[in-house]
């Protein structure tokens, strides 16, 4: 009786435990096979950065999904793509982006003055106002007010972050 009784656990040990063991070796394979990975060109690459420019955090992916780009397509600014080259899944790094490498240098040529006839009537501009204009490929695009006059609005077209100097903290979280 107590033969059959350790032939029975050794059986149930045998059942129970080994798909386990498999099961973890599984993943230490996937592990392996992924550790090598680095971001190149054509890699999707999921992150979570925090954004700071002169000291304030200015965008984060905290609370919200991470970042998912296709490395070397041109979805992000040029600096970013080429700090995060060669991270690793679950690395981290702190890195500037100089507004070359992000949106570039101030334009004095982006200001513009704007009649007041062509703004939607219900809005009465004042400097530091933001409104957003329609590009020419129908993407709504941020624009300041910087002065208004008796006919016109001096509005700045330049992007908010140009002439800028980015300060990015990174987690490269998965590559694939």
């Amino acid at each position: 009786m107590i033969k059959k009784k350790a032939t029975c656990a050794a059986v149930l040990v045998f059942f129970i435990v080994l798909p386990f063991i498999t099961l973890s070796s599984e993943g230490a394979e996937k592990e392996k096979k992924t550790a090598g990975i680095t971001v190149s060109d054509g890699k999707i690459v999921r992150v979570n950065y925090t954004l700071s420019v002169d000291g304030k955090v200015v965008d984060s992916s905290a609370g919200r999904q991470p970042l998912e780009f296709k490395a070397g397509s041109h979805q992000m600014i040029p600096g970013f793509e080429k700090a995060v080259m060669g991270m690793k899944a679950g690395e981290k790094k702190s890195f500037k982006v100089s507004p070359d490498q992000g949106y570039g240098p101030l334009n004095p040529r982006a200001l513009q003055n704007v009649p007041k006839k062509q703004l939607p009537p219900d809005i009465k501009p004042t400097p530091g106002m933001t409104l957003y204009a329609q590009g020419k490929n129908g993407q709504s695009m941020p624009v300041r007010v910087v002065e208004v006059k008796k006919d016109v609005v001096v509005m700045d077209f330049n992007h908010p972050l140009a002439g800028k100097t980015l300060n990015f903290d990174v987690e490269v979280l998965e590559i694939k």
